[in-house]
């Protein structure tokens, strides 16, 4: 565990180091907020915020941690609250600008939380939405394990995944999720890190379930580590009088343990003296301290310990998953410790006044790294600084591309559904030896079968790091799943969970970034419940993971399931969801298409993760002439059956309803000549593509007319649309705008229910004679 500075330093010259450092991370995190919301000019009153007491409480353990106990190859996800101190340790290391710093949640300056995407310095995981930088570390634990079980990665270069997290983040239900998958596949390397400060946003938080938290993780394999007291503490409680005084802190209640923190040393002294102070022994223990190191004593947790938190990671250096509960003060060391209302709190000028007073910083010198410290001082500590690991990591690998075929086989068969489709390009992959093949992940949150994903993992097996053997199969039990469990399978299989679906997809779609080596994930769930793990798909996205989602049953198709299966606000979602380009194709070499662009396109700098929505129907498939139509296709959207120029009308549509669109198209072709009947691949692209050429007015740039405008062109200027797709109509009615035309949009905006097509296509307007009637209100005039 040794870091370079320790080849170097005594033990009692870390220690002191640390504290040093300590002491700087906490006022620079403070000093850091403190000018953004009282220094920096202010243009629109709002307050800029910042969590200095959320900081405070974790300096100690940031220090231990940062200059002492980490290695090269281990990643830290740090708690979003305390985003000023990550930033104040690579300001120490060089790796932060002073401009950055004085720019903290500024325009282009430090991020409020730690961004993969945003911020300039080094960031292993990105958190915000509490919890889910937690659960991350552990799926992060499962790709290592991947990696060097499938031989991309050496054991010995194993790192450890480490979470720093705040105690009211164990109230995210997430987080079980995760602990239980992790259990289910014995992960290992993981570090969590809980700053038990007992204080919320709302209020201090209740003593009873935390003392369950134990039992919890110990049951799924975790050794908990508990570091409540610090050395001067312990000290004490050896002394005459010493097992009292431990007694009443391990009893006193959560809310008066703050109470008292705030009050300090003289509130202290009389409530001790008042509840133990009849025994005479505990009583000299008391008056042997005046008020300042009374009020240090007691706050002397092991979380504000340096040296408990060194031994404490010492004993942790096997690959067992560990849990510390590391006691903390909230607002430690500021004039806010312990205050109820700290969490969102700030100092005031007076406030920072005393406390750069009492740290001895000169006036002028609040930014200086090390500052307050003397110039001999502050030498050996940047010395110090200088020589640990963290200064010497490298940056993050790049790793190499994976070729992709120019083309991939289109499954055969006169009538598929996409979602069939997609399962027989997987699988044709499965049996190649293309180099693709070999990268590519699987995972599903309990539903590998049921979303033609079988086939794949049929070929390819399922990943355990200890083989495990297929019962059915050794009893001779005929089954269509033949899943050999072993090292080299390469489908990840999950619990019903969306949250732990979409945190493999990130962990798997981070493994360049993280360890060099590409994986091209891809994972299948129902379309219905993207939305279940909706905050941890856009984790991923704003992470700039990159993986392949298929949603497939989807719509109001998926009939007999009724509405609590049929997916409605999808395509919003994938229209609106940054990093993430959405598709939703209607035929089998449409899902071949835009299967080769996705696993081309998520490898790609300027790329993202790529959306499939995909439909169990069974549809006649169509010929073609050639494959001119491809091109437009992977722009968004083509024109299957091409208007006539400056035609009067056209139909839109997206996705499995084509048989009801080109039956009605038949219907009206003699009606309306001319009719054009487009085929919108992806209302995503083709909407950002529109979206981007409008903005471009502003931006004084000369931007290519955009393909939607392209393709509407041939139609007439007062042309008017039908749009039709199962989802909410307001995918596609946007289409009006974009020249002015008359819109009849049809689709889905409330909750379907059970029966067959027919009926429900009839019931929610999606059949062909829907689409005539919308015809002829706009064309005909009726």
């Amino acid at each position: 565990m040794a870091t370079i500075s320790t080849q170097t330093e005594t033990r009692a010259e870390r220690i002191s180091a640390l504290e040093a450092i300590d002491a700087r991370l906490r006022w620079l995190s403070a000093w850091t907020v403190h000018n953004a919301n009282h220094i920096r000019p202010k243009r629109d009153g709002l307050k800029v915020g910042g969590h200095q007491a959320s900081c405070a409480s974790m300096t100690t353990i940031m220090s231990a941690l940062y200059f002492d106990a980490l290695r090269p190859q281990d990643k830290v996800a740090v708690k979003p609250h305390a985003g000023p101190l990550l930033q104040a340790i690579h300001y120490m290391l060089g790796n932060q600008s002073l401009e950055q710093l004085q720019q903290f949640r500024a325009l282009g300056g430090a991020q409020s939380y730690p961004s993969r995407t945003k911020d300039k310095i080094p960031v292993d995981f990105s958190t915000g939405s509490v919890g889910l930088g937690v659960a991350i570390t552990a799926f992060s634990s499962l790709v290592q394990d991947y990696l060097i079980a499938h031989g991309k990665m050496a054991e010995a270069d194993a790192g450890r995944m480490i979470a720093l997290m705040g105690d009211a983040e164990l109230d995210e239900g997430n987080i079980y999720e995760c602990l239980i998958e992790g259990y289910k596949h014995d992960i290992r390397n993981c570090w969590w890190v809980v700053d038990y400060n007992r204080q919320s946003l709302d209020s201090t938080t209740a003593d009873r379930m935390f003392r369950r938290f134990d039992d919890i993780f110990e049951t799924c394999g975790w050794r908990v580590i508990t570091l409540k007291h610090g050395k001067l503490q312990k000290a004490a409680f050896k002394r005459a009088g010493g097992k009292a005084l431990e007694e009443w802190i391990d009893q006193c209640p959560n809310a008066e343990f703050a109470a008292l923190t705030y009050q300090g040393g003289s509130a202290w002294r009389d409530r001790l003296l008042n509840d133990i102070g009849n025994d005479v022994k505990v009583k000299a223990l008391i008056e042997s301290y005046d008020d300042e190191g009374l009020a240090a004593l007691m706050t002397n947790l092991g979380g504000h310990c340096i040296e408990s938190l060194m031994d404490a990671f010492d004993s942790a250096q096997d690959e067992r998953p560990t849990l510390f509960i590391a006691y903390t003060i909230k607002g430690y060391g500021l004039p806010l410790a312990g205050h109820k209302d700290n969490h969102s709190g700030m100092m005031n000028p007076a406030q920072i006044e005393q406390l750069r007073t009492s740290m001895g910083i000169a006036p002028g010198q609040e930014w200086e790294p090390f500052g307050g410290l003397g110039d001999n001082h502050a030498t050996r500590l940047k010395a110090f600084v200088d020589r640990s690991v963290m200064a010497a990591k490298p940056p993050e690998p790049v790793a190499p591309s994976i070729p992709v075929p120019a083309r991939l086989p289109v499954p055969r068969g006169d009538a598929q559904s996409t979602q069939a489709a997609f399962g027989n390009v997987l699988l044709d992959l499965a049996k190649s030896r293309e180099a693709l093949a070999d990268h590519i992940v699987s995972t599903a949150p309990d539903v590998t079968q049921t979303t033609n994903l079988g086939a794949f993992v049929n070929q390819r097996g399922l990943f355990r790091r200890s083989e495990m053997a297929d019962v059915f199969r050794a009893a001779n039990i005929p089954s269509a799943q033949r899943w050999a469990a072993h090292a080299a399978g390469q489908h990840v299989e999950l619990g019903i969970a969306e949250n732990n679906f979409f945190l493999a997809l990130t962990s798997l779609g981070l493994a360049a970034p993280h360890f060099g080596t590409r994986l091209i994930p891809v994972g299948t769930v129902y379309d219905p419940f993207i939305a279940r793990g909706l905050d941890a798909l856009n984790y991923g996205c704003y992470s700039d993971s990159r993986f392949l989602l298929v949603g497939t049953p989807s719509g109001l198709t998926l009939g007999p399931e009724g509405g609590a299966h049929q997916s409605i606000n999808t395509p919003l979602i994938g229209m609106g969801q940054p990093n993430l380009a959405y598709f939703e194709p209607v035929w089998a070499d449409e899902v071949a298409l835009m299967m080769r662009w996705a696993f081309d396109y998520m490898q790609q700098p300027d790329g993202s993760s790529v959306y499939l929505r995909l439909s169990t129907r069974v549809i006649p498939q169509i010929e073609r002439g050639d494959d001119s139509w491809e091109a437009d296709a992977l722009k968004g959207a083509y024109w299957l059956r091409k208007p006539a120029r400056n035609a009067e009308a056209a139909i839109a549509f997206t996705g499995a309803i084509a048989p009801e669109v080109l039956d009605a198209w038949e219907n009206l072709v003699e009606d309306i000549p001319g009719l054009g009947l487009l085929n919108v691949t992806s209302p995503d692209l083709l909407h950002r593509d529109w979206s981007a050429r409008r903005a471009a007015r502003w931006t004084g740039s000369n931007a290519a007319l955009s393909h939607i405008e392209d393709l509407l062109s041939e139609l007439a200027p007062n042309a008017g649309l039908v749009t039709a797709i199962d989802g909410s109509p307001g995918v596609l009615s946007w289409l009006g705008g974009v020249k002015g035309m008359r819109v009849s949009p049809l689709g889905i905006d409330r909750f379907g229910q059970t029966g067959d097509l027919p009926d429900l296509y009839r019931t929610y307007r999606l059949d062909a004679e829907a689409i005539i009637d919308a015809a002829a209100e706009l064309f005909m005039g009726n």
